[in-house]
């Protein structure tokens, strides 16, 4: 068995290096930009059971079409990477949390004020926020 794994291996070396490669690069974006991400939530963001409306919500219907594309491709790929970061180095439910806050979906500001309720998640998020200098999240009743 030892012996197949080991074969295995040798006949993806490169494959295995560049995950490898992937999960540290991973990891440091993630170091560096969910605590940028979670400080830039307003901290009213949880309160209302309706969408949030963002600042951008009345800029030219392109520019608006644009950053709605960018912000959902970005939320993509930290959810993807979180998930891999489940079992790789890596914040992995941080960044899901930020990649689900950055999608658009339908049902996403239940499920977002789901998750906001759940002690780990909210300590972890206020805990960034904290380090930034920002005000804790404000949660839902």
């Amino acid at each position: 068995m030892l012996e197949q794994l080991l074969s295995f291996y040798e006949a993806h070396a490169e494959f295995f290096g560049w995950l490898g490669g992937a999960s540290v690069l991973m990891f440091v974006l993630s170091l560096v930009s969910l605590p940028w991400l979670v400080a830039r939530i307003p901290e009213d963001y949880f309160l209302s059971p309706e969408p949030y409306v963002h600042y951008h919500a009345f800029r030219h219907p392109v520019i608006r079409l644009l950053i709605l594309i960018f912000k959902n491709l970005f939320g993509m790929v930290l959810l993807l990477a979180g998930i891999g970061m489940l079992v790789l180095p890596g914040q992995g439910i941080l960044t899901i949390m930020m990649g689900l806050v950055l999608l658009n979906f339908p049902g996403k500001r239940r499920f977002e004020r789901w998750l906001i309720r759940k002690q780990s998640i909210s300590k972890a998020l206020n805990w960034l926020r904290r380090r930034a200098g920002h005000a804790p999240l404000l949660e839902p009743e």
